[in-house]
């Protein structure tokens, strides 16, 4: 299991993004900005993001490069980060971890339902959006790594 100090915790909750790191079929790092929520569960922390309805280069959210990426090799990372001109502010959050696509209407119904909720919960861009016909980004984290400019 892993868990998440309250200085780590406290970082995910003030950042309103984080870069998603995938691997493209040609082992080349793809890395987008993506919305992101927290949920906790039994085994730790779980990140969401949803294939919004914001302009993609594809129609079907499933046909998304980072989604085609995970399909294949479901090892990702997430960075949560915070700048500061003052140096020792500075500090970064990597979850490294395993996603899956997680769609509505399969047997993780209520599980969709509880990811949509903290997601809109969080920004209330989505409110207008209809999320529950798309499927979702779900990370479980299986590693953290983490840096300050204070230590």
């Amino acid at each position: 299991m892993v868990d998440l100090s309250e200085a780590q915790r406290g970082l995910v909750q003030r950042s309103r993004r984080a870069v998603l790191g995938t691997t493209s079929p040609n082992g080349r790092p793809r890395l987008v900005p993506v919305a992101f929520a927290v949920v906790e569960s039994a085994s730790g922390p779980v990140f969401y993001s949803a294939l919004d309805e914001k302009p993609k280069s594809v129609s079907d959210p499933r046909d998304l490069a980072r989604v085609r990426d995970i399909r294949d090799r479901p090892n990702v990372s997430l960075l949560v980060d915070e700048w500061h001109e003052d140096w020792s502010r500075l500090r970064w959050l990597r979850l490294d971890g395993t996603a899956t696509l997680l769609e509505p209407g399969s047997p993780d119904a209520r599980e969709h339902a509880t990811a949509l909720r903290a997601l809109r919960d969080r920004y209330p861009q989505y409110a207008d959006q209809r999320l529950e016909s798309r499927p979702l980004l779900r990370i479980t984290v299986t590693r953290v790594a983490t840096w300050s400019g204070a230590s």
